[in-house]
């Protein structure tokens, strides 16, 4: 899949470049944004919200008045576009890598299994991990790895339901919801009917793979709004990027077949040579002018389908557990973040972290596809989350629950439906002086952190181009494993 202009564009004329223009800064935006600046380009990020970090976000709870995140944003070691804007911006050191993870079966049997690699080479790195899962029988292992080897040599371009591509490898009902769901919901946030085999694909390749270090998963140890606000943004500013918050723009000026400037709600206009519109893919035609919002193209955007996100927020009078985090089968919640956990993590490095968190502890637990979620209350899910973790733990039992909040985040992703690729533009929009970036565009990836840093880099790949330099700004992937490549190539 191609991750810049298409091979059928004429190649732009070189440009003067002297003003950058960014609309949105959330994660693409900033990350074109530092690609730029960090090479003598003058930027503006313009973001209509007080804050900055789009729908990775955070807000302050009323009632303890603690900063709690939107909804747990994780990255994984495949992820190297946002693992280099983390370093990038400074901000790297807040997020902490788990070389294990923690699986915990199905209610009528909890085991706990902790899911690490061994010395063994990808793709069989993680192999000894999934044989101790003691939830799934020999039969059901024998055919989960016959559906990997199956995934890892389907090189075909053709998209259906992942569903439909399970049921000719004969995935049973039993495997498909407690292996393949598991991975996917939390990864792509859909049901696997509504999954494309192409994006299933990329996640189980890149991911559990074709290399050792791609399921490690980076959490962050502090608020959203400290990576976004106290951190990057510190770090853009230092490197000369002007951040308006509070600054929503209402339409794109054009003349003589270009952008020449933005119009704010306030009425003021900012100029510019060059733009990104780095806005969720449902505002995008508003803010274009309207012949370039009626061509096929942009109306493709309105096919783009949604995902919720819902965020369960649990505060206990003593430690549920010292885990930092948990996977759970077959059970309404899907993540366990330990905050407390996580956030002393830093704090008291080399303790027991046990002994940090014997005061309390706040739980974040996280609901993906959360379409069915709206037929509850609040305080159903809320219960609801809460007999599950209790069940789990059962020797916490008598642990108090102080409060319990959810937040759903409505449009968190786009769906992965089958063919959804062919809707998702290029970065290069219709305009010449105008970029698209937002995971929603075309990188290659499906709607997580890494597609949107990728987006913004291509956005600043394009700029750069039509500047003259033939620099590439996407760093490169994870190399694949040797044996991998002789097993699948």
């Amino acid at each position: 899949m191609p991750d810049s202009v298409s091979e059928n564009q004429s190649t732009p004329p070189v440009v003067q470049c002297r003003r950058v223009v960014i609309v949105g800064g959330g994660l693409a935006g900033l990350a074109a944004a530092s690609a730029l600046s960090s090479r003598g380009l003058a930027v503006t990020v313009l973001e209509s919200r007080p804050r900055l970090g789009g729908r990775a976000s955070s807000i302050v709870d009323r009632e303890t008045g603690e900063t709690i995140d939107n909804c747990q944003h994780v990255a994984m070691g495949c992820c190297t576009s946002f693992r280099h804007f983390c370093e990038e911006t400074g901000c790297a050191e807040l997020f902490e890598t788990q070389r294990e993870l923690y699986f915990v079966g199905p209610p009528e049997q909890p085991n706990i299994v902790r899911f690490a690699a061994s010395s063994m080479p990808a793709p069989l790195h993680l192999a000894s991990s999934f044989l101790r899962m003691p939830w799934f029988t020999l039969g059901e292992k024998r055919q989960i790895a016959f559906g990997l080897r199956a995934l890892a040599k389907d090189r075909s371009k053709a998209d259906c339901s992942f569903q439909e591509w399970l049921a000719g490898q004969r995935q049973t009902e039993t495997v498909q919801r407690r292996f393949w769901h598991l991975v996917l919901v939390s990864a792509l946030s859909e049901s696997l009917d509504r999954i494309s085999f192409q994006h299933a694909r990329k996640v189980f390749v890149d991911g559990f793979l074709a290399s050792r270090e791609g399921w490690q998963v980076s959490i962050p140890t502090v608020p959203l709004d400290d990576v976004y606000e106290t951190r990057i943004a510190a770090t853009l500013r230092k490197s000369g990027v002007e951040i308006r918050t509070k600054a929503g723009v209402r339409a794109l000026f054009t003349d003589s077949g270009e952008v020449t400037g933005v119009e704010l709600r306030d009425g003021s206009h900012v100029a510019g040579d060059e733009f990104i519109l780095a806005v969720p893919h449902y505002l995008v035609r508003g803010l274009l002018p309207t012949d370039v919002s009626q061509l096929t193209a942009m109306a493709a955007l309105d096919q783009l389908e949604t995902a919720p996100i819902a965020s369960v927020h649990l505060w206990y009078d003593q430690p549920l557990t010292e885990l930092p985090h948990a996977t759970f089968v077959d059970r309404l919640s899907q993540w366990m973040f330990n905050r407390t956990v996580l956030s002393a993590g830093q704090a008291a490095a080399g303790e027991d972290r046990e002994a940090v968190n014997e005061s309390g502890c706040r739980l974040q637990v996280v609901i993906s596809a959360a379409h069915d979620l709206s037929a509850l209350s609040e305080q159903e899910v809320v219960a609801r989350v809460d007999l599950e973790l209790r069940d789990v733990w059962p020797d916490k039992r008598e642990a108090k629950l102080l409060r319990g909040r959810m937040i759903t985040e409505h449009r968190a992703v786009f769906s992965p439906l089958p063919g959804v690729d062919e809707i998702r533009p290029e970065q290069q929009s219709p305009i010449p002086n105008l970029q698209f970036a937002g995971d929603w565009t075309r990188t290659g990836w499906p709607a997580t952190m890494e597609g949107a840093v990728r987006s913004g880099y291509l956005a600043a790949g394009n700029i750069l181009g039509r500047c003259g330099s033939s620099e590439s700004v996407v760093p490169a992937d994870l190399p694949s494993a040797r044996l991998y490549r002789w097993l699948f190539s």
